[in-house]
């Protein structure tokens, strides 16, 4: 860790952090759009995703979520927990494309789940919700047979308009912004560092160099060692 880095994170009080599969890779989680990745191994994954899927053939939508989205024995890696502490001690806010529970499970305190949770489900007939154990059994819902859903945002849909003004503030607030584990390319998540405030610096921690078109520190390095060296 170099010491000019590590004095960043020190000074800093308004950390945000943005953060993609990349952060829960370490921890078993497959990413996206890697070679080993979910949409890799799967040639209609969008259209599996995507919110038509769920209305036409919501059998298919299940089947395939159920077999490739969920990984409840995933645990928190380091670069969760020391997120998540940062988050504790009030300096940082986390917002995540990530819907796979992880952060709350770190205890992260100020998190934008900005594509929502895999185990927050509802009932898309009375809107109840339902514990995702009983989603993981069966798609129905035992009240009145309605099809239950995790509550992400998939193609064809909308963002959480409370989420994107939840994120489109703290960027504006920040003094640091860290990209972690991203690829940053995918919209309208990427477009967050448009609202970021201009006299805070970026720096990048990822496997893959990101051009984002402003000055940036650009660390290309494994995140766990990164964060394992960090002190916070």
């Amino acid at each position: 860790m170099e010491a000019r880095l590590q004095k960043l994170f020190d000074d800093a009080t308004h950390i945000v952090f943005l953060t993609g599969a990349g952060v829960s890779t370490p921890s078993g989680i497959p990413d996206y759009r890697s070679k080993n990745g979910l949409y890799t191994g799967h040639r209609n994954a969008e259209y599996y995703l995507s919110h038509e899927c769920l209305a036409k053939e919501p059998e298919t939508f299940y089947d395939y979520v159920k077999q490739n989205l969920y990984y409840p024995k995933a645990q928190p890696n380091v670069i969760h927990q020391k997120q998540a502490a940062l988050t504790q001690q009030n300096r940082a806010t986390v917002i995540t494309q990530n819907i796979d529970n992880l952060y709350r499970e770190a205890g992260c305190q100020h998190l934008v789940e900005f594509h929502g949770n895999l185990y927050n489900v509802y009932c898309q007939v009375c809107g109840a919700k339902v514990d995702w154990h009983d989603y993981l059994k069966d798609p129905h819902h035992d009240v009145d047979g309605g099809w239950l859903r995790p509550n992400v945002v998939l193609y064809d849909e909308g963002l959480n308009t409370l989420n994107v003004q939840r994120a489109v503030a703290a960027m504006g607030a920040a003094d640091l912004v860290v990209i972690v584990g991203t690829s940053m390319r995918v919209y309208p998540f990427a477009g967050l560092l448009d609202y970021r405030n201009a006299q805070a610096p970026v720096v990048v921690i990822n496997q893959e160099k990101l051009e984002l078109g402003m000055p940036i520190d650009m660390v290309q390095a494994d995140a766990t060692q990164f964060f394992t060296e960090l002190q916070v």
